[in-house]
């Protein structure tokens, strides 16, 4: 696991975050790059524990919300596309009106793809890691074996 800080954008968002993307991009070509031949059996996901409002604030950020994105990258994905059930931007659609509709939940991307990089149970692969044994269905089909 890799923590990187200057995510929270609450300020002056645009530069700050075209900055952030930029070095997240090098960081990931980086090790990319090292891994070499063995990037073919890697999964990355880049994920965040929470999102940021749909609408700016009053000085050019965004403050903390529900809704976010999360990449699964690699040469192991089964990727070229977007997953998700998108809920829309127009003010009735948003959470408690300010934030991106959560349609997904990040404990079951992770799960899933933690259970398909390892060849492991998905659904006890979810209770060992979240505590959630029946509760959760981890996503599947993300990772080719």
């Amino acid at each position: 696991m890799i923590e990187t800080g200057g995510w929270d954008t609450h300020t002056a968002q645009n530069a700050r975050l075209a900055n952030q993307l930029k070095a997240l991009d090098t960081m990931l070509a980086a090790f990319r790059d090292g891994m070499g031949p063995l990037w073919s059996k890697t999964t990355v996901v880049v994920a965040t524990e929470f999102g940021r409002t749909a609408a700016a604030n009053g000085t050019g950020g965004t403050d903390h919300g529900t809704g976010s994105v999360a990449m699964v990258l690699g040469g192991s994905v089964a990727g070229g596309r977007v997953l998700a059930d998108w809920p829309g931007l127009k003010p009735g659609d948003l959470y408690e009106a300010r934030d991106l509709k959560p349609t997904m939940s990040l404990d079951a991307l992770i799960a899933g793809v933690a259970s398909e990089s390892l060849g492991l149970d998905p659904q006890r692969t979810a209770g060992t890691l979240f505590g959630q044994t029946g509760a959760m269905r981890p996503m599947t089909g993300l990772v080719r074996a």
